[in-house]
This record gives structure tokens, sequence and C-alpha cells, in this order.
């Protein structure tokens, strides 16, 4: 099942002024809008757990942080917030359980200064392989040093935008190396993110996870899984980390929006042990979000 809302823009404010939802097989993208051309937007992806739609204030914040950073008009949070909740409304009423639902907004139509702007609604794969058996990953250089978002700004290190080549690019090596997923490491040997997710490894009773000032995302769900731990009475730390620390790590995960947490099982072709019964806590705890 899918769900689409389109945002409705003001043309001579370029504010957005509502939503409406829409035919989701019948056409509504132009060929020239600066999304097809050039990827020319941003885009924030939630979950959608048993009707409730989660972490969706903390990715409407980094929605903004992204649209700053591409010099977009600022999204107008009420109207992006009743469009996904619409979304996900709908999408629970014709009984899907776990999905997923993307919002975008892009600069739009090339010439016009109008943006174009919508909210994607879709049930979500079966996860529970990854959440249970884990994943393999494979450690590929990024390319770039870990201060870049201070060197090179325009780079828009830390934005998430409809840019995605790169990182499919990487998913497809991961698969020729015998690899389900990737973690990303800076130049200068510091480890930073996968292509849909956030790393965090546990020492003891500490999980850590990359500074967030080295350009890449902050975790919407890391976060609520910081929250969580805390009040497990675990200890939480942002780090530089290197490979090191990972081959040194008790257990380590990747933990994105729609997948959850999923275990790291092995790194570069070795296996490593995994947490089974620290992972199902996390996961039932993110389940268990109401936000």
């Amino acid at each position: 099942m899918n769900v689409v809302a389109l945002i409705d823009f003001d043309p001579a404010t370029r504010a957005a002024t509502g939503h409406r939802l829409v035919d989701p097989d019948a056409p509504h993208l132009r060929v020239t809008d600066l999304a097809a051309t050039r990827g020319d937007g941003i885009f924030e992806t939630a979950s959608l757990v048993h009707g409730r739609v989660q972490a969706l204030e903390a990715h409407l914040v980094r929605f903004g942080q992204s649209a700053r950073m591409l010099d977009l008009p600022a999204p107008d949070v009420e109207v992006w917030r009743d469009a996904v909740l619409a979304v996900g409304e709908a999408l629970t009423a014709g009984g899907v359980r776990e999905g997923s639902i993307k919002f975008v907004l892009t600069r739009g139509v090339e010439g016009t200064g109008i943006p174009t702007g919508w909210a994607f609604g879709t049930a979500s794969p079966d996860f529970t392989a990854d959440r249970t058996e884990g994943v393999r990953i494979v450690l590929l250089d990024r390319g770039y040093r870990h201060d870049v978002v201070e060197t090179s700004p325009w780079l828009l290190a830390g934005a998430k935008t409809l840019s995605y080549a790169i990182n499919r690019a990487a998913v497809r090596e991961a698969a020729r190396r015998g690899a389900d997923d990737v973690l990303f490491v800076s130049s200068d040997g510091y480890l930073l993110e996968g292509p849909t997710s956030t790393l965090v490894l546990r020492h003891g009773a500490r999980l850590v996870t990359p500074r967030v000032d080295i350009g890449i995302l902050a975790g919407t769900t890391q976060g609520d899984l910081f929250s969580w731990a805390e009040s497990e009475g675990l200890e939480t730390s942002y780090e530089l980390l290197t490979p090191d620390d990972l081959e040194r790590a008790d257990a380590a995960w990747l933990v994105s929006s729609v997948r959850h947490v999923a275990p790291v099982r092995a790194v570069d072709g070795v296996d490593r042990p995994i947490d089974a019964e620290l992972t199902a806590r996390m996961n039932a705890a993110l389940d268990a979000r109401t936000d």
C-alpha cells in the first residue's frame, strides 16, 4: 500500500499552505523539477509502528537544518507535520503495521522559484533477519577528512540531501564484497556513518557513537536509543572513533529509522559476536516509542 500527500505552496511567497492526499499511482512530479534533474533537495524518513509516527519532531528539526544548509525556504513545521501524520493515518487505516514515511522538499521546477514537496508512505520490508541475525559490513573510505564540515562546508556534509548516488554505489560495492551494508571511514581514519544508518558501539556498560561535528547526520533513532539506554543505567558518549575502537567493541550496531537496530556480525569478512539480548531490548524500546 502506498500513500502520497502533496504540499501546496503559495506562488507569491513560496510558503507552504497545506497538503492534500492524492492518487499514489498518478504522475505528480514534472521532469524539469530540480529533484529529478539535479537531486537538488532534502528529505527525511520516519518510521510508522502500530499507528505511531516515531521521532517525528526530531526528523522535522533535522529537515529544517538541511534546508538551511541548502538555502531552501524554511519548512513550515505545522504543514509538514500534518502531512506526515495524515499519511501515517492512511497507512494505518489500510492495515500497515510497520511502514516508512519519506518527506521531501525540492527547489522546484527550474526557473520558477517555487518549491516542490511531498510525503510518501509505504509498508516496510521485513527486517526480522537484520534485527536478529545481524548484518555483514565493509569499511569504505568516504574520501573526506573528518573535519570536512569546517574546511569545505559547500560539500554539504551532514545535510540529508536527495543526492544519494554515492550512497547507493557504496551499497553495491558492499554486495560485490559479499556484505550487506557499509560503514564509511574518513580519509584520515575516523569512523563516520553508514549510507542510511548511525554506528553504535558497546564497551562494557557504555554505548558510544561518532561525534556529529565531523560531517555526519545526527541520528534521530540513535538519539532515542541513547535516552532509553541512560534510563537503563548505561553510560552514553559521542566520541572520535577509529576502526580499532570497532574491533575492540563488545558489540556493534547500525541504527536507522526504519530498520531500527541491526547488530554487526562481520566486518570486512571477519566474524564478530553479537549481543542478541541487548539488541532485542533495544528494538523493543524503539517499537514502544510514542512520538
